[in-house]
């Protein structure tokens, strides 16, 4: 079907924007405005991590649901108003963690260099720096992002990609954030730290469609020993939560997601997905069999990329003096 010169038009201008957009974005943004800024946001996001561990997932987590629904643009972290329910309050997100260290950042950086530093910019760097502080990788993170002012709670819903997506919908999702199959596959080890809730896990263990056993058979049969073992069969267990990747207790970030798809040892259908295809097979198995320096390459780079999605700067937006409401 033939566009009309309008949709072209559109199509350009949307191209020319987002090239303008990440072209102002740079490493050394507050060297001047707020010098020691991401050094300060670095300070809290470790200590918040040494404390304890798990908030490296959910900073991680935090950035890429605010990414993921009207690009990155601190729209994850403002609160519903009369009227209006945000973001943060969608059933996808309801889970999230990590709304507190963002906002001692802010403090911190409000304290020094008032109005100067976005949430967005925040939200950027405490992914990488808490994933830097469990021995992850560390990756550039460039910044002058802007807050967004709008945040409703069905864009959430509808942008976010759902833990039972099969590959199609996967690819769909992410290519409509200009992200590839190669990103999509990266980022999904994000899997290998963080926790969910056993009610996501019992469905696939003992409730499962047409299954004698209860099970869903494409389950490796020990995992699911293990996984009753630390999920029963009951309401009260449903808030429990169990490790995405217990090999190592969840919380150490290396290529071991990645062994638990090829084992059939993953929690969600979305993981099964990703080697449900060739190409997806290739590459999860390439990621595998090479030392975990290239994982680590590799998902620097998708973040990066992530990071850049319909990001807002220049005059665009605002820069929020508390994060968790519009100025």
């Amino acid at each position: 079907m033939k566009m009309a010169p309008s949709i072209y038009l559109s199509i350009g201008l949307a191209i020319l924007y987002a090239a303008t957009a990440d072209a102002q974005l740079s490493q050394s943004f507050y060297a001047k405005s707020c010098p020691g800024g991401v050094q300060a946001v670095a300070n809290v996001v470790s200590a918040a991590v040494r404390s304890d561990r798990r908030n490296a997932a959910g900073l991680l987590r935090l950035h890429f649901h605010d990414c993921f629904v009207n690009g990155c643009d601190g729209s994850v972290l403002l609160a519903s108003t009369p009227g209006n329910k945000a973001e943060k309050d969608a059933p996808p997100n309801l889970s999230l963690q990590g709304f507190g260290i963002i906002d001692q950042a802010k403090a911190a950086l409000e304290r020094t260099c008032p109005g100067v530093f976005s949430c967005s910019d925040i939200l950027a760097l405490a992914a990488r720096d808490a994933i830097a502080t469990i021995g992850g990788p560390s990756w550039t993170v460039p910044l002058g992002r802007r807050d967004g002012t709008i945040s409703r709670a069905s864009a959430a819903s509808s942008n976010l990609p759902g833990d039972g997506f099969s590959f199609r919908q996967l690819l769909q999702n992410f290519n409509s954030k200009g992200l590839s199959q190669s990103d999509l596959i990266v980022l999904s080890g994000a899997h290998t730290i963080g926790l969910t809730h056993c009610s996501k896990v019992t469905p696939r263990i003992y409730n499962f469609p047409r299954s004698a056993s209860g099970a869903d058979p494409y389950l490796n049969t020990t995992y699911v020993t293990e996984k009753r073992g630390v999920c029963p069969n009951s309401a009260s267990s449903a808030n429990k939560f169990v490790a995405l990747d217990s090999s190592k207790g969840g919380q150490t970030f290396d290529i071991n997601y990645f062994t638990n798809v090829l084992d059939h040892k993953a929690i969600f259908k979305s993981d099964d997905a990703l080697i449900s295809t060739s190409s997806g097979l290739k590459q999860v198995l390439d990621l595998v069999r090479s030392p975990s320096s290239k994982f680590f390459s590799q998902f620097g780079l998708a973040m990066q990329k992530m990071g850049r999605i319909q990001v807002l700067t220049g005059s665009q937006g605002e820069i929020r003096k508390v994060c968790s409401k519009k100025n």
